[in-house]
């Protein structure tokens, strides 16, 4: 059995992990991306789930530069970036997306272990929703793109003079678990069958967890 007992800090993503955003994510691609071609959009939204930890600004950049083969700018992202955070404003401050069986362990066990978001979501967007769903009080900080995962979860570590020996992510998509890896710290999965069919350390259930 995980014993999280054994870690003097947790670290946890945030979509799918403490929030059930991923419908709400797709719909914000879907409306900032429903001038372009179906097939095109398709594509970005599989990359999209495959890789959940990675920020909308890179994705926006790969769906011009990988899928649409042409020049992006940085301001044209920016304003993609700007209007898909609008939908996600509006839709996800709702509190019957929360994954209660994770936040019931955070509730129950912040006070014993400091804990920390660290997500691909937008930043400044994180904060607002994480304050307007009482979710703040349970967490040291906040941290979201446009700064990298891996970046994130460095500079945690260092503002905090932590041991990554005894610091792990909670995630569940393959970005978490490499900026975890480039980190030195461990990673657990949790909500993505696919870890726990692939020999990786996972949680199903917090409920199991002392």
């Amino acid at each position: 059995m995980i014993n999280l007992s054994n870690y003097s800090c947790l670290l946890w993503d945030f979509d799918g992990v403490l929030m059930d955003s991923m419908p709400v994510r797709d719909e914000g691609f879907r409306h900032v991306l429903a001038s372009y071609p179906q097939e095109q959009v398709a594509e970005l939204m599989a990359y999209h789930r495959v890789n959940g930890g990675l920020s909308r600004y890179v994705k926006f950049r790969y769906f011009f530069e990988e899928i649409r083969k042409e020049p992006v700018t940085e301001e044209q992202v920016q304003g993609m970036a700007t209007d898909f955070s609008v939908v996600m404003k509006r839709l996800l401050i709702n509190k019957t997306l929360l994954i209660n069986d994770s936040l019931d362990f955070v509730r129950r066990r912040y006070r014993d272990v400091p804990m920390h978001i660290v997500s691909g979501s937008d930043g400044v967007e994180l904060n607002m929703i994480c304050l307007s769903l009482d979710l703040a009080q349970y967490f040291v900080s906040i941290h979201g793109s446009p700064t990298p995962k891996t970046q994130l979860v460095r500079e945690v570590l260092a503002a905090n003079g932590y041991d990554p020996k005894r610091t792990v992510l909670i995630g569940d998509s393959i970005n978490d678990y490499q900026a975890a890896t480039a980190n030195g710290i461990d990673f657990i999965g949790y909500n993505n069958a696919e870890f726990d069919h692939n020999g990786y350390n996972y949680i199903r259930s917090f409920s199991t967890i002392p």
